[in-house]
């Protein structure tokens, strides 16, 4: 098991600045970091960070979206569908320069854009051909897929395990998988723990973010987060467990999110808190 946590904390963009941010985190213990890919203009950027961590110590994952309707994965019109495969070839290759392992996120459609409706058969076909085409590019640049499944407020495609769970079986293609998040699960699944255990079953589970119900400090809240820790244990997970918690920072993705209000004192309350529950549930259980 290896402990992260999402810079999503602090910045959609990790530059210069952030670089004490980083050391201060190896400092507190943890193998690494999710970096935001949204900006996909410039990978030498990302092979400078990619040096930087190389130097403080830190791995990385990453996370990445569908930027607007234009570049979206189920829209009926095939020329932002292939937009879609565009973006997300320069997702791939920025990751890759960033030496990143886990590409993470909900890269299925844009973040707070409905239909009104449930997911289409032809929503759902469109977007796995998408998947079907960056999937071995991913695989390739060494990247093991990680879709999220977001709450209903989000997205309407994807949400609960039972439909990435399929999804990912429609999708069919090697180091496509599903992440589970502990906020989306609290919002989304009946039983949490349950669903989680069933997507393991599946074989599709290949990431994890621990995220508190209010997405604040973890383990001040209500979210399954010490049951979830509890059953990877046991089941045998040894991959990511990435702390996921946003502020007021990040204003677009504030917005999409809909995080109004502080959850924290301070992105030290987070990092510090998150990374002592995690260890403490995992030895625990």
């Amino acid at each position: 098991m290896k402990i992260g946590i999402n810079m999503l904390l602090w910045t959609g963009h990790v530059a210069q600045e952030h670089v004490p941010v980083l050391s201060a985190l190896k400092a507190a213990g943890y193998d690494g970091v999710e970096v935001p890919v949204f900006d996909v203009s410039d990978e030498a950027h990302y092979r400078w960070l990619s040096a930087v961590l190389d130097d403080i110590g830190l791995e990385r994952t990453i996370v990445a979206i569908i930027p607007d309707e234009a570049h979206s994965p189920i829209s009926s019109d095939a020329a932002h569908r292939q937009a879609a495969v565009d973006h997300l070839r320069r997702v791939i290759d920025c990751s890759a320069a960033l030496g990143g392992t886990v590409l993470a996120g909900p890269w299925f459609q844009p973040l707070g854009v409905f239909t009104g409706e449930k997911p289409s058969e032809r929503e759902l076909e469109h977007c796995s051909e998408v998947h079907r085409k960056v999937a071995p590019l991913a695989l390739q640049a060494g990247l093991t897929g990680a879709l999220e499944p977001l709450n209903r407020f989000e997205a309407h495609l994807l949400n609960t395990c039972e439909q990435a769970i399929a999804y990912a079986a429609r999708v069919a293609q090697p180091g496509f998988g599903i992440l589970y998040d502990t906020f989306h699960a609290n919002i989304e699944e009946r039983d949490p723990v349950a669903a989680l255990r069933a997507l393991h079953a599946s074989g599709a589970l290949t990431h994890v973010h621990i995220s508190e119900n209010d997405r604040g400090t973890p383990g001040r809240g209500h979210a399954k987060i010490r049951e979830t820790i509890a059953a990877l244990k046991g089941l045998g997970y040894d991959g990511w467990l990435t702390i996921e918690a946003f502020g007021r920072g990040v204003p677009e993705l504030a917005a999409a999110t809909r995080v109004w209000r502080d959850f924290f004192a301070n992105p030290e309350e987070v990092y510090s808190e998150g990374f002592g529950l995690i260890r403490e549930c995992w030895d625990q259980a």
